[in-house]
């Protein structure tokens, strides 16, 4: 989680896991993050080796190359190869531009 934070921190947009609290949502642009789930490697009935699946959420009211390319270049930093996928959610008027990699423990 250290290593995860540090990444977050450079990115220089404010950020919360999963959501932020009712009412304390800043303005776009914004990171939720999650770790939905874990790819774990097996070995004598134990997991030996941890691995993390992550998400990154931005979310932006319009499109934001200059916020993607932030993101980008700090996962970019860190050696992390990720997946890149980006929605409009309508009820919101936000877009979703999601990140998704695997991190070790």
């Amino acid at each position: 989680m250290e290593r995860l934070t540090a990444i977050l921190d450079s990115i220089g947009i404010p950020y919360a896991y999963d959501h932020f609290t009712e009412g304390e949502s800043p303005d776009p642009p914004f990171i939720c993050f999650l770790l939905p789930g874990s790819d774990n490697f097996a070995a004598d009935g134990r997991a030996y080796f941890k691995i993390d699946e992550v998400h990154i959420e931005l979310y932006t009211d319009k499109k934001e190359p200059q916020s993607e390319k932030r993101v980008e270049d700090a996962l970019d930093a860190a050696s992390v190869f990720y997946a890149k996928s980006e929605t409009w959610i309508d009820s919101e008027k936000l877009y979703e531009v999601l990140y998704q990699f695997e991190m070790e423990e």
